[in-house]
Parts: structure tokens; C-alpha cells; sequence
């Protein structure tokens, strides 16, 4: 398919977002290595991390073929105004229990945008969608083992998970905060749009909350938290791309 300069920089802004949460939640992840709680915690966030670090340098390698920059220079010289990364993804890993909840509801989002693109009409992100299914669903596995664990555990352990899950609910649902491109990408039948995603993601993590013993936060306070997809940032990212961008930026030419 043949598409115009408009409908290329929208499926732009659509590729940015969504390599934008998973570069920004994997180098989160990855600040867990060396302190998990267990040695097989280490390993798995570890692991989880360069997974989803791997996803977004492919779908940055996409924007590159679209006439965007080199891979590594979109993701360590762009300041914090030019990332499309939701706020869910931008917070301090904080306590184990806020890390755990944040890739629960993370990982069942992106298992289903990931579901629902590779059916896109947009090929090399229905291939790329295809590709990584299996290690979306590993991380969701894994999500789902210790929510479900700590949330029957005992009393302290569950009222820690509920905490956590109160602290990043609205969070979550910032992640479907729509751009002004929903109508034309399902036009292009690239992306059903985020409304689906999310009435399909409530309706995965909604059963899996009650089994663990956990209580979903009524819709009456349901607040998303927006801003994240427009260059609206918390004031966490800026030092995170900061530290992420230091060694590339002595010398953006060095072959390593």
C-alpha cells in the first residue's frame, strides 16, 4: 500500500509510542538486576527487560526504513518532549510490589495491541507482532504467577499488592490515551484502536485480580492518567534518558 506524507507520519507517531513504552519500561526493569529478591527474580526481570529493550530497537529499525534517524539515535539523543511513552512506564521502580503490578498491567496491554497487530495491514509491524507474541506471553506468565502469589499469600502481602495496584491503575489506563490518529489508522486497518484495546485489556486483567484475591478500584475513580502520548512528561524521565543517553553521546560514531 501506497501512503501519503500524512498517513506515514501518523503510522510514525503510532511506532514511536509503542517502542517508546517498551524502551522506557525496559531500562526500568532492567535497574532490578543485582537486586531482586531471589536469584531466579533476577535473572527473569533481567531477561524481561532486554526483551522488551530488543522490541522497541526492531520497531525503531521500522521507523528508520520510514526516513527516520538510525536506531540508537532515536533512543538516546531525543530529549524528553519528543517521547510518546505513557507515565506508567516513567516512575522509579520503587518497592518489588509497585515493580510487579506496573508489568502485570503493562504485559497484558501489550500482549493484546500485540495480538490485535499482527493482523495489521501494515506489514512489517504485523511480522514484527507476530515475532514477539511469544515472549509477550512469557512475560505475562510471569506477571501473572506473582500477582497471583502475593495476593494470596498472606495479610500483609495482599494488602501490599492492593496498594500497589491502587498506585498504578490510573497509571495503566494512560497508556490507552488516544491521538488524534485513531479514525485514519483504522482506515488504513492498522490498529483497531485503543478503546478496544482497553475494553479487551479490562477484560483480561479483571478475572485474574479477583483470583488473586485482589479488589479492581471502582470506576467511579477511574482517573486516567494522560499526557504521556503528547511530550507531557513526569519529572522522572528526563534524568532516566539522561543516564541512558551518557555513554552514547561521548561519541555517537564509536563502533563497540
Amino acid at each position: 500500500m501506497n501512503y501519503s506524507d500524512k498517513q506515514l507520519n501518523e503510522i510514525k507517531e503510532f511506532l514511536y509510542k509503542i517502542a517508546d513504552d517498551q524502551l522506557i519500561i525496559g531500562h526500568r526493569n532492567s535497574e532490578w538486576t543485582g537486586l531482586g529478591p531471589l536469584v531466579e527474580e533476577d535473572i527473569a526481570f533481567s531477561s524481561i527487560a532486554q526483551d522488551k529493550i530488543g522490541q522497541s530497537q526492531h520497531i525503531y529499525e521500522i521507523l528508520h526504513t520510514l526516513g527516520e534517524a538510525d536506531a540508537d539515535t532515536i533512543a538516546f539523543t531525543r530529549p524528553a518532549a519528543e517521547f510518546n511513552c505513557s507515565h506508567l512506564t516513567e516512575y522509579p521502580i520503587g518497592e518489588y510490589d509497585f515493580s510487579l503490578m506496573r508489568n502485570f498491567l503493562f504485559n497484558h496491554a501489550e500482549q493484546i495491541r500485540f495480538e490485535m497487530l499482527s493482523e495489521s495491514s501494515f506489514e512489517p509491524l504485523a511480522n514484527l507482532a507476530k515475532k514477539y507474541r511469544g515472549e509477550i506471553k512469557y512475560h505475562t506468565m510471569h506477571s501473572d504467577t506473582w500477582i497471583n502469589q502475593l495476593g494470596r499469600a498472606n495479610d500483609e502481602s495482599n494488602t501490599r499488592m492492593q496498594k500497589a495496584l491502587n498506585e498504578t491503575f490510573n497509571l495503566a489506563l494512560g497508556i490507552f490515551e488516544e491521538s488524534g490518529n485513531e479514525e485514519s489508522l483504522k482506515k488504513m486497518n492498522i490498529f483497531a484502536g485503543e478503546n478496544i484495546l482497553q475494553e479487551k485489556w479490562i477484560e483480561s486483567v479483571t478475572p485474574r485480580i479477583k483470583a488473586a484475591n485482589l479488589i479492581l478500584p471502582d470506576k467511579s475513580n477511574w482517573k486516567p492518567v494522560y499526557g504521556g502520548r503528547k511530550g507531557n512528561h513526569t519529572e522522572y524521565l528526563e534524568p532516566l534518558l539522561n543516564e541512558m543517553g551518557e555513554v552514547f553521546r561521548l561519541d555517537p560514531r564509536a563502533e563497540w
